[in-house]
Order: C-alpha cells, then sequence, then structure tokens
C-alpha cells in the first residue's frame, strides 16, 4: 500500500524547451532527503500531455534511476487512448516502477461502461499494481462509486487517487471497496479531511515546495499528533490555493524557480503566469515560511 505524502512532480525544462534532467534529478534527491513517501513523474502536474512519447519514458526512467528503490515510484501511464495508456503502462512495468497513476481518460467523455472498460483493458493487459487517478474538473468525467467498486474487484486494480473535493466520497468509497482498496487525496486543500475520511495519504503538488513539512503533517496525522498535522494544514493552506491560482502547473513552476529548483518554463499550450499570479504565489510561500 502506498501512503504518506507522495508528490506529483514537475518536469524541469530548459531555456530550449528540453528536459533539464539535472534539476529533474536534484529534485528527486531533495524530496528523497526531505521525507517524501513516494513519487510520481509524468503525472499531469509533470505535463504528462504535451510530452512526447521518449520524453515520457526518459521521465520516468531518471526517476526510477534517482530514487534507486529508496521511495517508491507511481509512473503517471493516463491517456484518453486505452492503447496509448497499455503501452506507457508496459513501460513503467518495464522501466521498474512500483504502480502506474491511471488518470481518467480526458475529452472523450466514456460512459461509466467504457471507464470500466478502460481500466480493466490496463489492468489485463499489464503485470503491475493500478491506482485510479479520478479528476473530474480535469477529464469532464466522474467514475461513480459503484464503477470503482466493479474495478476494485481486479487484483491489479489497487487504490484510487480521488480529486473529486467530495468528502463524503471516500467513505462511500471505503464502505464499497473495502479495506484493502487504498485511497489517496488527489487535492492539497483535503489532505487532512480526506484522510479522517479514511484515506491514507496525498499525491500533493505542494510537496514540490514543501516536502518536509508535507511529509511532517502526513506523520503527525498517521501518529494521532492532531494539533500538529492541523497547524501544518493550516500554515500550507495558502500555497495550496496559490498553486491553483492559474492553471497547474504553472503556479508551481513559478514556485519551483524562486526557490530555485527549475526554471519556471512551461509546455505550450499553458504560458507563463501573470504578475498578479506571481505576486501571490511570492506571498504564499513567504507566509508559510518557504521564502525569505
Amino acid at each position: 500500500m502506498f501512503k504518506g505524502s507522495i508528490t506529483a512532480l514537475i518536469t524541469p525544462f530548459k531555456d530550449d524547451g528540453t528536459l533539464d534532467e539535472k534539476a529533474y534529478q536534484d529534485l528527486i534527491e531533495w524530496q528523497i532527503q526531505e521525507g517524501t513517501n513516494a513519487l510520481v513523474p509524468c503525472g499531469t502536474t509533470g505535463e504528462s500531455p504535451t510530452l512526447n512519447h521518449e520524453e515520457h519514458h526518459r521521465v520516468v526512467e531518471l526517476c526510477i534511476e534517482s530514487a534507486a528503490g529508496r521511495v517508491p515510484v507511481i509512473a503517471g501511464t493516463g491517456s484518453n487512448s486505452t492503447d496509448e495508456a497499455i503501452d506507457l503502462t508496459h513501460h513503467a512495468k518495464a522501466a521498474g516502477a512500483d504502480a502506474a497513476l491511471v488518470a481518467t481518460p480526458y475529452y472523450n467523455k466514456p460512459t461509466q461502461e467504457g471507464l470500466y472498460r478502460h481500466y480493466m483493458a490496463i489492468a489485463e493487459a499489464c503485470d503491475i499494481p493500478v491506482i485510479i487517478y479520478n479528476v473530474p474538473g480535469r477529464s469532464v468525467v466522474d467514475m461513480t462509486v459503484e464503477t470503482m467498486a466493479r474495478l476494485a474487484e481486479h487484483p491489479r486494480i489497487v487504490g484510487v487517487k480521488d480529486a473529486t473535493s467530495d468528502l463524503n466520497r471516500p467513505i462511500l468509497t471505503h464502505n464499497a471497496c473495502g479495506d484493502d482498496f487504498f485511497q489517496l487525496s488527489g487535492e492539497d486543500g483535503t489532505a487532512i479531511p480526506f484522510m479522517a475520511a479514511g484515506g491514507v495519504g496525498c499525491i500533493s503538488v505542494t510537496a514540490n515546495l514543501a516536502p518536509r513539512m508535507c511529509a511532517d503533517m502526513q506523520r503527525a496525522w498517521r501518529e494521532g499528533d492532531l494539533e500538529t498535522a492541523m497547524n501544518l494544514q493550516f500554515t500550507l493552506s495558502p500555497v495550496h490555493t496559490a498553486m491553483f491560482c492559474e492553471s497547474n502547473p504553472g503556479p508551481v513552476k513559478y514556485a519551483a524557480s524562486l526557490l530555485g529548483k527549475c526554471k519556471s518554463a512551461v509546455r505550450a499550450p499553458l504560458c507563463d503566469i501573470s504578475d498578479a499570479s506571481k505576486r501571490k504565489v511570492e506571498d504564499a510561500l513567504k507566509g508559510a515560511g518557504l521564502l525569505a
């Protein structure tokens, strides 16, 4: 089971738009040293929709190489093409990933039966644990609890990253899918309430910037230190909000550039965030003590 603070890694780019492999591996090393529990390369925060296949493969391989077995690697392998998702998941398995994170297909708007067949096809074709990523705000399709319960019967479909922001959902999912089907929040702002409702961790954007605080918050909750957990949640809350003042990962990459971790460059059709958003990000980082 995967739990705790899991970073949805950004993908650093150089000025010429190519992968900045050194910045990426330095970021991963910092994450591990700061206590991050697992890493997600090539999630949507990693700009997977605008990575070509060669880049996607390379980013996953670099993460696995850098992690070197010290923390699990959950490779993003989602696509709105089932065949492409299978190919990416096959590569993740061959590269040595511990699991695959598969987002619900965007734009196609499959029915619940279509979602069921999509995930079943991946699970049947690929011998690796599969985590559903339910993110209706991005994909414009919401997997129902009933569909998730059907999928949870497959031994390789092991959990969900839930970005619905519906705090009744983890309770309903637990009752439908059982104790062995683990649930991770996909929204930093719900990290603690989600665990109170049955979750075991968070796949986090903010952890790119505050890995120690995010990991300490998760650990404090697990150890029953609610005061520490809530104080960290309160401190980080403005950062969570600022990270979505514009489309992710624009704000988090700008924030990472302020911390000296990488350049702020994003792939088109995303672009640099506005000056007003930059001020929001800077103020949030300073308020949390992350930036002087």
